[in-house]
């Protein structure tokens, strides 16, 4: 935390440690935001890209055959 903090007096000079923590708080949710979009894009693109690479994978009636073996 300390390194962090003389890092963040670094990019804000005059800052007090106080306001310097508040700022790296803000900015790692910020950093935690960004990367939950990104990871939610790369998710969207890989069921996007193997959408239909299977088709010969579950034939006609699959789902019915499947509901069969469940209890009721």
């Amino acid at each position: 935390m300390a390194r962090a903090l003389d890092r963040a007096a670094e990019r804000w000079p005059g800052d007090s440690r106080s306001k310097l923590l508040l700022r790296l708080i803000a900015l790692g949710g910020e950093s935690l935001e960004q990367r939950q979009q990104l990871d939610a894009e790369a998710h969207r693109a890989a069921v996007a890209a193997s959408s239909g690479a299977y088709p010969d994978a579950f034939g006609p009636g699959y789902l019915g055959d499947l509901r069969e073996d469940w209890p009721a």
